[in-house]
């Protein structure tokens, strides 16, 4: 995508890295989710085909919304992580929540998923706070765990 003209509106732009369902999908299992292998995102509720996920993740490093965690390790043990420029989509995400919240059956919703909504609705600023933090350790605890032993 960097080799195209850039759009001239922030809209258009934005539309252009995140404007598809796959890319938010992907965006949401990373950053709410804390899935961050190949194989976790391809068992993503969304059923998402292999060549889909590899395009939509390639992309997302080249842009830099994600990076690799270990970006020396074999193709079997490659982690994404999003970087800070991936944290910014996390309110795109919450609104579109909020847009629609209200006509989500809750029948068809996990225990983590209602928990999630009463969150939500209760204080959806608090909420975001708390998973960009949530994800900041996490992957803080990720990068330790693959950190060499200090000598």
């Amino acid at each position: 995508m960097s080799n195209q003209k850039t759009p001239y509106c922030p809209i258009a732009l934005s539309i252009r890295y995140v404007g598809d369902k796959w890319t938010l999908l992907i965006l949401r299992d990373l950053i709410l989710h804390k899935k961050t292998r190949f194989r976790e995102l391809k068992a993503s509720k969304g059923k998402i085909a292999s060549n889909i996920l590899t395009n939509r993740l390639k992309m997302l490093l080249e842009e830099g919304f994600v990076e690799y965690l270990n970006p020396s390790g074999t193709k079997k043990s490659r982690q994404y992580i999003v970087t800070e420029k991936g944290l910014l989509t996390l309110p795109i995400l919450f609104e579109l929540y909020l847009f629609s919240i209200h006509v989500i059956d809750e029948t068809a919703m996990s225990a983590s998923e209602l928990e999630f909504k009463k969150e939500f609705l209760f204080d959806a600023t608090r909420l975001k706070e708390k998973k960009i933090k949530a994800y900041i350790y996490f992957v803080q605890v990720l990068q330790k765990s693959i950190a060499p032993p200090s000598v």
